[in-house]
């Protein structure tokens, strides 16, 4: 399918051309018919050799310049309309520079009513106007809605235009800007719009932009029959499970989950007026949507938007500014970075519009992040060909700095907590401000090591704080004369050797702890094996004990962390032998 949007001034024909083509009536309603007078979107088609065109038909009122726009901006071509007996009007600029605005690059000009007047000098005029504008030279024919004049010549130029169109990206993410919500009795919610890009598929679960609400579409229907699944480019209705009518409007949009952002700031490029020209109060129209914005110039030509409520957009979409009490369009608005950065110290806005000027903005986010996720980038509208860590933009600068910033961290650390076993993993992650995908870069080449969660330099493993190293070389002087006499938790408290100074002891390999306050020499495992092997076999507890010279205090947890290592064996009466391993 092709979907084509209307143009022209107010009664130049649009709606008749449309009956003509389609034998359809695009006004839905009553007032309209009544009054033969477009006032909101009409939708009608046809087939012509194979291929399904659908026609956007839009109001030519300047009244209705806003419904015209919500038709307008979400599709690629345009037919254009101006009658022959009255030639250009005023509505025929301003729809001429919405399309201009909107980066409309395919149309076809049709000059009507050619029965009334010679078409001739109308067709020239509005070719040499169109061909200023991004529609550029266009195909003209000169029709008569009513005698049928000219009418299959149009069909062959629709063809050919709709030929030339770029092929859909299917597979892309979907963003229906919705046009029209309405409540179906039985059905509940049904909105339409016109699918750019992606596949709709009964059973999706789609996001609305708005609100963030998930949303289940429950029934898809196109050019008024149902469909299991609809492709890109089409019209399409529908049928929503999960949002009631009230929370659906002209201009929101249902999206593909995570893969856009929505966006209340943006950077644009502006065509037309100038940024200082502009007014501070516009509207901003893209899509389906018209959101009231505030203008902040940066250059000559680019500007920051600040939008009333978000929208979800990606670099690249294109839009209008508008300001509701000026029958023109003052500019159109193509968005360069929808996440820009905050403009807070003095010449921040001069600066900002220097970057927009040299391009590639995808780096200058990275730069400024440091890392930023691929979906993410992919979800602004940019694609990133720098440095990636998996599924990760990286800045070049940072990864290579990230080595010595992981080494001086850690050092940090271990310095403020010389007790500690080593830095834990995530906090070391949070110092540099970098995902875990990138902890093994910062780790390479620095010598440090992970273990159980903990950063730490192998040069510090048997390093102590000097008071600690005092405090345990006193214990240990005292076990070099009894080996299994251990310090009682009160003497140990004397020496301020708490849980962690112990801890820290043993590992540094000075101690080894069998409870949290019961410590012997590193060696007193083999030395009790020596020891105990004296002993007829089995041996209690009780003989182990006086064999060692301790107490039970020692002896058991000595004995269970002998049964731990395989050292010794327990029976079921509490006795046991040795295995002989060491």
């Amino acid at each position: 399918m092709h979907v084509l949007a209307t143009a022209g001034h107010v009664d130049h024909g649009k709606s008749t051309l449309v009956r003509a083509l389609t034998g359809m009536e695009p006004d839905r309603l009553a007032e309209e018919r009544r009054r033969g007078l477009t006032i909101d979107l009409g939708f009608a088609w046809t087939e012509l050799d194979g291929e399904v065109l659908a026609f956007v038909d839009v109001p030519g009122h300047e009244r209705f310049v806003p419904n015209m726009l919500a038709g307008a901006g979400p599709v690629a071509a345009a037919v254009f309309v101006v009658a022959a007996d009255e030639g250009w009007q005023a509505q025929s600029g301003e729809h001429l520079a919405a399309l201009d605005a909107f980066g409309v690059r395919h149309g076809l000009l049709v000059v009507t009513k050619a029965d009334r007047a010679d078409p001739a000098p109308v067709l020239a005029s509005a070719r040499d106007r169109i061909a200023t504008t991004t529609l550029g030279e266009v195909p003209a024919v000169a029709v008569s809605g009513h005698t049928g004049e000219g009418l299959p010549v149009l069909r062959e130029e629709l063809l050919a235009l709709v030929r030339r169109l770029p092929a859909p990206e299917r597979t892309g993410d979907v963003r229906l800007w919705v046009d029209r919500a309405f409540t179906v009795r039985g059905a509940g919610t049904v909105v339409t719009g016109t699918l750019g890009a992606g596949t709709l598929r009964g059973g999706d679960e789609l996001t609305l932009a708005g609100t963030g609400e998930r949303v289940v579409v429950r029934g898809l229907q196109s050019l008024g029959e149902a469909r299991e699944e609809v492709p890109a480019v089409a019209r399409v209705a529908v049928n929503l499970r999960g949002v009631g009518r009230d929370r659906v409007r002209r201009g929101d949009a249902l999206i593909t989950p995570g893969a856009w952002e929505n966006t209340r700031e943006l950077d644009v490029r502006l065509r037309g007026d100038k940024a200082a020209d502009l007014h501070r109060e516009l509207v901003l129209h893209v899509g389906a949507a018209a959101v009231p914005c505030r203008v902040r110039p940066l250059g000559t030509d680019t500007a920051r938007l600040t939008l009333a409520s978000p929208l979800p957009l990606r670099a690249g979409d294109t839009g209008l500014l508008r300001d509701p009490g000026e029958h023109r369009v003052p500019a159109g608005a193509e968005v360069l970075d929808p996440a820009p950065p905050a403009l807070r110290r003095r010449g921040a806005a001069s600066a900002r519009a220097h970057e927009l000027e040299r391009g590639d903005l995808a780096a200058a986010h990275v730069r400024r992040h440091g890392a930023v996720p691929l979906t993410r980038l992919r979800a602004l509208g940019w694609e990133h060909a720098g440095v990636t860590a998996g599924e990760w933009a990286v800045d070049a600068d940072l990864l290579a700095a990230l080595p010595a910033r992981a080494a001086e961290a850690v050092e940090a650390f271990t310095t403020a907590e010389p007790l500690a076993a080593g830095m834990p993993v995530d906090a070391l992650r949070r110092a540099l401000g970098v995902p875990p995908a990138l902890l093994p870069t910062a780790l390479g080449g620095t010598g440090l090591t992970v273990h159980d969660g903990l950063v730490a330099s192998p040069g510090r493993a048997g390093t102590l704080p000097e008071n600690v190293e005092r405090a345990v070389a006193g214990i240990l002087r005292g076990l070099a004369e009894e080996p299994f006499r251990a310090p009682e938790a009160d003497d140990l408290a004397a020496l301020g050797l708490g849980a962690r100074e112990l801890a820290a002891a043993e590992r540094a390999g000075k101690l080894l702890r069998l409870t949290e306050t019961v410590v012997l020499a590193p060696g007193a495992l083999r030395h009790a094996e020596r020891v105990l092997s004296g002993l007829a076999e089995p041996f209690t507890v009780s003989e182990a004990r006086r064999a060692l010279g301790t107490t039970r205090r020692v002896a058991v947890p000595l004995l269970e962390r002998l049964d731990a290592e395989g050292v010794t064996v327990r029976d079921a009466e509490g006795a046991r032998r040795l295995r002989g391993i060491a």
